[in-house]
């Protein structure tokens, strides 16, 4: 239930010394809404203790937070007190649309001293019989987090130094969020990528297997994968990917086109057309996004193996007679974008005890470093050697003591009797 906030007795008007003891007491609550102790809490907690206090200061009824999506340009109601119904039913509105929408769009404060349906768009803040709102943006770092609005369900009025206290309480919420979100988003990442990577290779007669799998320590998460696979039919899959950008969304279109991969090639034996079939998918249901796919089919004699490549780096391979070399394969536009011609696939014959060395870029890019140079090492690092102590002289060679900006992906396998 609801309870009316108190106000200043309408009779008497605060002296100036009484408004300066109350600024001054204002911001010492202020302080309070992200001291020390709230970096314990959990989000959900941190974020009702800040709305408790929030509610506090400003002698409301109602305060609610809405976080803002970018890719989909709208705020959604995550927390709130006095508005649950806002959080409970999924309220969402766009950027630009009614009373938070206008915050989010402006990012500046916006203060309301007429409720209805002309100026609000949320049934649950008119249902509430709220008269007045003061809503501010939440704003980090020039990244919009969110809206932080206030309500009354008396008639007052608002005034500027009122928006000017909010806001420092903004910015002090949208700090506190962004950095929980960025933890939280890291962690989210890290625990998804890590489950779609295999935890074991699989046991194929006729193939010594070994990987490497690192995410970056400074760089945040990304879209690196690897997978290896059989189908029924007894052919063994091999795939290295990466998507473009970092964070979450990086990992969770990653899993996607895991998935899309995986489905395609129970379907087709040619990398090309499998290839070809995941790109369509991603350029029409996240046309934004972007990745690097290699995608290789060896026969289930082991002895060819059939590769396409969308904007991937080609695979190293060593054999017994000759020194480590790039697989000649011509490169086709990465996954989603729009290409030219139609995608190809290369034919490669696998020598007996041939050692193929699969990647991404994270093991071979490097600030400031030429990008062939490095090719070179990665080349030279190859030897025809078991694949456990290949890929242990890779990342002694290219990565050893420095710190990881990117992720690896790191996949070697040799044939054998």
């Amino acid at each position: 239930m609801l309870t009316r906030a108190s106000g200043v007795d309408p009779g008497s008007e605060p002296t100036m010394d009484e408004r300066a003891l109350s600024s001054r007491e204002r911001l010492r609550r202020i302080e309070s809404v992200t001291d020390s102790a709230l970096a314990h809490l959990d989000a959900d907690t941190m974020l009702a203790e800040l709305l408790d206090r929030v509610r506090e200061i400003f002698e409301a009824d109602t305060v609610a937070v809405l976080l803002a999506d970018e890719a989909s340009g709208r705020l959604a109601a995550a927390a709130a007190r006095g508005l649950e119904e806002e959080v409970r039913q999924g309220f969402r509105i766009s950027f630009g649309e009614g009373f938070a929408g206008r915050v989010a769009a402006e990012r500046r404060p916006i203060i309301l001293n007429r409720v209805d349906q002309t100026t609000v768009r949320n049934p649950v803040l008119r249902a509430k019989g709220i008269h007045s709102l003061l809503g501010v943006p939440l704003l980090a770092a020039g990244e919009l987090v969110g809206v932080l609005h206030v309500g009354t369900l008396s008639d007052r009025q608002f005034t500027d130094h009122d928006a000017d206290l909010l806001q420092l309480v903004g910015d002090r919420v949208a700090l506190a969020m962004l950095a929980r979100r960025s933890v939280t988003e890291r962690t989210a990442a890290v625990a998804l990528q890590r489950s779609l990577v295999p935890e074991r290779l699989p046991t194929i007669p006729g193939l010594e297997l070994a990987s490497r799998y690192v995410t970056a320590e400074d760089g945040g998460v990304g879209g690196d994968w690897y997978d290896l696979f059989t189908l029924p039919s007894g052919h063994v899959c091999v795939i290295m990917g990466d998507v473009a950008g970092r964070g979450l969304q990086a990992a969770v279109v990653m899993g996607r086109l895991r998935s899309t991969v995986r489905a395609y090639a129970l379907e087709t034996l040619e990398p090309a057309a499998v290839l070809d079939r995941v790109d369509r998918k991603l350029r029409h249901f996240e046309p934004r996004e972007m990745a690097t796919v290699l995608f290789a089919v060896l026969d289930p004699s082991l002895e060819t193996m059939h590769v396409s490549l969308a904007g991937h780096p080609p695979p190293v391979v060593a054999t017994p007679d000759e020194p480590p070399r790039f697989l000649d394969i011509p490169p086709d536009p990465p996954i989603g974008v729009t290409g030219p011609s139609a995608r190809r696939s290369t034919t490669v014959d696998i020598e007996m005890r041939s050692v193929l060395c699969f990647y991404t870029d994270g093991l071979v890019e490097r600030r400031k470093v030429p990008i062939d140079e490095r090719l070179e090492i990665l080349r030279d690092s190859v030897p025809v050697d078991a694949p456990e102590a290949v890929c242990q002289n890779v990342m002694t060679n290219l990565i050893g003591s420095d710190p990881t900006t990117d992720d690896i992906a790191l996949l070697v396998m040799r044939r054998v009797p």
